[in-house]
C-alpha cells in the first residue's frame, strides 16, 4: 500500500490553524476593516496583473484536474479527494449563504471607497463574503500535498501558494482578512473529516 505521510498532514494543520488563528486575533484586536485597508496597498500595476491572474489559482475548477491526476496515480485516494471537495463546498455554501447570508465585502462595508484599491477589470462581489472559497480550496489542495509529499521544501512552496491565494482576496478587494482565515478553518475541518472516510473506508489507520 502506497505511503501516507500523516505526520506532514497533521503539522500542515497545525500551521494552517496557527495562521488561521492569528488572523483572527489580529482581525479581532484592531478590526476587520482596518486589517483589510492594511493589507489591501496599491503595489503598482505588475502585482496588480500577478494577483488577477493568481486568484485563479484557487478557483473551484481546479479540483478537476486534482480528480483526474489522483485517479492516474493515487486511487487510493479518490474518495478522499471527492469528500474534500464536497465537504469544503457544503461548508463555504452554508456560511456563505445560510449562516451569515449578505454579509458585506470590503467595497460594500467600507464607506470610504477611495481608502480602497481596487484592481482593474476585476468584477467586485459585494456580499456573501465568510468564508473565502478560493483560499479554502488552496488549503485543502496544501494539506492534500503534505498527505503525499515527504519534502518540507516543497510544501513550504505550497503553503507560500496557499497563503498567496488568500492575500490575492484581500488585494482583489473580495475579502477581509476574516474571511481568508475562514476558508483555512473550512480546509481544515474538510481534511481532517477526509482523512477520517479514508480511514474508515479502508480500515487503514493512519495516525
Amino acid at each position: 500500500m502506497k505511503i501516507l505521510y500523516t505526520k506532514n498532514f497533521y503539522s500542515g494543520i497545525v500551521l494552517s490553524l496557527l495562521s488561521a488563528l492569528t488572523i483572527f486575533l489580529i482581525s479581532n484586536s484592531i478590526g476587520k476593516q482596518a486589517f483589510f485597508l492594511a493589507l489591501n496597498n496599491d503595489f503598482g500595476r505588475i502585482a496588480d496583473y500577478y494577483f488577477r491572474f493568481f486568484t485563479y489559482l484557487g478557483d473551484g475548477i481546479w479540483w478537476l484536474p486534482l480528480f483526474i491526476l489522483t485517479v492516474k496515480f493515487r486511487r487510493d485516494l479518490i474518495l478522499y479527494v471527492i469528500s474534500s471537495f464536497a465537504v469544503s463546498t457544503i461548508l463555504t455554501q452554508v456560511f456563505k449563504y445560510l449562516i451569515v447570508p449578505d454579509e458585506p465585502r470590503p467595497t460594500l462595508a467600507i464607506t470610504d471607497k477611495s481608502l480602497v484599491h481596487i484592481v482593474e477589470n476585476v468584477e467586485l462581489h459585494t456580499v456573501s463574503s465568510f468564508p473565502s472559497g478560493h483560499t479554502a480550496t488552496a488549503f485543502c489542495f496544501f494539506l492534500f500535498f503534505c498527505l503525499l509529499i515527504k519534502n518540507k521544501g516543497w510544501l513550504l512552496l505550497i503553503f507560500v501558494y496557499a497563503l498567496l491565494v488568500g492575500y490575492s482576496r484581500v488585494y482583489l478587494a473580495q475579502h477581509f482578512p476574516f474571511d481568508v482565515a475562514g476558508g483555512m478553518v473550512v480546509a481544515i475541518i474538510s481534511s481532517l473529516i477526509s482523512l477520517w472516510i479514508y480511514r474508515v473506508s479502508t480500515k487503514r489507520p493512519v495516525l
